[in-house]
């Protein structure tokens, strides 16, 4: 039974998304843009209109040069409306420069050493039974999990944000699109 909803999940996910490969297929548009596969996460996201504010809170973090870097990295990038549900206020003292460090603390806890495409992830779900634990960058561990069909990935604080467009094929790793933002414990 499992197997067949891991399954199931699996090609839920196959299906809504495009990948970027030898048969001319393209990766998904993310905010209204072309991703190309050739770029860096940075040069991606800085043309998607759903990531102005991750992109402006990159930048005031600092980690433009190491998201640009060789990596590979597995970003889970929160929307504009993710950030915009946070407490009214947050992204803007996220921003001032004395929150630097738990504006980075935060970011870095979107971001894994590694290039998970969807597949693999929900493989590692299902061999861990479930849920399967995700190190960050940040030192946060998320929890990955597949609910009705759909990737979830649960913060520290037990909130759960769901992938929304998966494998967005970047040349130092992937973007995963969410939907809300990821939080360190307190």
């Amino acid at each position: 039974m499992k197997r067949t909803i891991f399954a199931a999940a699996t090609a839920a996910l196959l299906a809504t998304t495009a990948f970027a490969d030898d048969h001319g297929m393209k990766n998904p548009m993310v905010g209204g843009a072309e991703m190309f596969p050739e770029k860096n996460i940075v040069e991606n996201a800085v043309n998607s209109a759903d990531h102005t504010t991750l992109v402006a809170a990159v930048q005031a973090a600092g980690l433009v040069d190491v998201l640009a870097g060789e990596g590979p990295f597995t970003v889970f990038a929160p929307t504009n409306d993710a950030f915009a549900a946070l407490p009214e206020g947050t992204v803007e003292t996220l921003l001032m420069p004395e929150n630097k460090d738990q504006l980075t603390k935060i970011l870095t806890c979107h971001v894994v050493a590694a290039d998970v495409m969807s597949e693999a992830l929900v493989g590692m779900i299902e061999d861990d039974g479930g849920v399967h634990d995700v190190p960050t960058v940040g030192g946060c561990t998320l929890k990955a999990m597949v609910k009705d069909g759909m990737v979830m990935i649960e913060d520290e604080q037990g909130n759960a944000a769901t992938v929304t467009i998966a494998d967005v094929d970047q040349s130092n790793g992937v973007i995963h699109v969410i939907d809300k933002v990821l939080l360190p414990a307190m």
